[in-house]
């Protein structure tokens, strides 16, 4: 076999591959020997039929069926020759490729590879230097998640009698519209919850204003004019006047940060345990915030002081994989299928397409350090490292281990490597972390 290797760009080669005449010729004689033993010719009996006869019925399909079994064992064994690793090949259609007995077979590959990084600044003697973050919790903190426990423990109560509304207290409401003096079909709601202050309408109508000062047992009256064009042709361009009585008022009640409402919260025996609990969780919290930080700003160097082509076909795939998430996520929270007109389906690819395609670039090159990061440092995937990220993503999708790993294996072979590939880059991370300095 004979390989020459033409550079079309930085990271785009052409490989001209020469398969010899007598591999070529014991092909044909393979191939041959199959068909004869699977074609009926009237005359002969099964596997005897002359070749000549065979060459002149069979020779285009022959031809072709060779070619399938040449081309993609001769270039692997291309690749491996040419020591590249190829992110895209193209091969010519079989059409285009001719080939004949007795003669050496040609064809050209045109591959993209991963471009060669020359790996700077990681490690010693020369690490990435990192400021100092030095956030902590403070008790304030913690006191404020105590009081959010608090609120969510905190209980309804009767107000004295007399009280008058105010913002932040609770009202019992029951609300009916009428038009001229006669009850609104479909317009009453009777024991309304309402916080004062919150400006929630009930019935479409805006109550605060009208209850701050007012107190049980009254009732306040608010007109609420409808336009000519409402839908509802009972109360276009009419006045509908709704009543509004308090029927209850009430204040939230805090229970008293003591033992027995840390018991109340979980398994804790005292406020002091739970208060030790709260706060080891927001600094375990924190630091794992502060190291997020961290290797942010470690990316973020990667990317600025390394410099090389990216492969179109790698940045492609991901710009692909973030427009498709986003497209998905954005009809998930209009709750509406995508657009039937294609030419609005088209115009919001091409908008999103052209908003993506910088992070997807980035994401290529980051990838692409960091694997050559993990490949220099002999860094590799393990088992337990498989088991542990499924452990994490099942926790954090909540759903079994088992089931997450079925699905993966479900999306073939790409998915499983998806997930080591994302698994190596974030030991690579790790190593570039543990090897960073901390200023100060």
């Amino acid at each position: 076999m004979k390989v020459d290797v033409t550079e079309l760009g930085p990271v785009k080669r052409a490989l001209k591959i020469e398969v010899p005449s007598e591999d070529v010729n014991k092909q044909f004689a393979l191939a041959y020997a199959e068909l004869n033993k699977q074609v009926r010719i009237p005359g002969f009996r099964p596997g005897k039929a002359p070749l000549a006869m065979l060459e002149k019925r069979y020779a285009k399909d022959i031809e072709e069926d060779v070619i399938r079994r040449l081309v993609p064992d001769y270039y692997e064994r291309a690749v491996r020759e040419a020591g590249i690793v190829p992110v895209l090949v193209e091969i010519p259609p079989l059409e285009r490729v001719k080939i004949k007995k007795d003669a050496s077979f040609s064809f050209t590959a045109t591959v993209e590879i991963k471009p060669k990084i020359e790996l700077r600044d990681y490690k010693a003697p020369n690490p990435i230097s990192l400021k100092p973050d030095k956030r902590t919790v403070a008790d304030e903190q913690v006191t404020g998640t105590l009081e959010v426990l608090r609120e969510r423990q905190a209980q309804l109560e009767a107000a004295p009698a007399g009280t008058a509304l105010a913002e932040g207290d609770y009202a019992i409401l029951d609300v009916e519209g009428f038009l001229d003096q006669a009850p609104v079909d479909g317009a009453k709601q009777a024991g309304q919850l309402h916080k004062v202050g919150s400006n929630a309408p009930i019935l479409g109508i805006e109550v605060d204003a009208a209850l701050v000062g007012k107190k049980e047992g009254e009732l306040v009256e608010l007109p609420q004019p409808y336009p000519a064009s409402h839908p509802d042709q009972r109360l276009a361009g009419k006045t509908v006047a709704y009543r509004v009585t308090v029927t209850a008022v009430k204040r939230k009640k805090l229970p008293a940060l003591d033992d027995e409402f840390a018991k109340d919260c979980g398994p804790y025996a005292s406020l002091t345990e739970l208060t030790e609990k709260l706060r080891a969780e927001m600094e375990k919290a924190l630091k794992k915030d502060i190291e997020d930080t961290y290797k942010d700003t470690i990316l973020k160097r990667l990317e600025e002081t390394h410099h090389f082509d990216l492969p179109d076909t790698l940045v492609e795939r991901e710009l692909e994989a973030i427009v498709r998430q986003q497209m998905q996520a954005r009809q998930r929270q209009k709750g509406q299928p995508q657009s039937p007109d294609p030419v609005v389906r088209q115009e919001e690819l091409r908008k999103a397409r052209e908003e993506h395609k910088a992070e997807a670039m980035r994401r290529v090159k980051i990838g692409l350090v960091l694997e050559a990061i993990a490949d220099k440092e002999g860094l590799k995937v393990e088992q337990e490292d498989i088991q542990n990220e499924l452990l994490r993503l099942s926790q954090e999708l909540r759903m079994a281990p088992e089931e997450l790993g079925r699905l993966i294996q479900s999306g073939g072979q790409d998915s499983i490597d998806e997930l080591r590939a994302r698994i190596l880059a974030d030991k690579a991370l790790d190593f570039v972390f543990r090897h960073s300095v901390i200023q100060g």
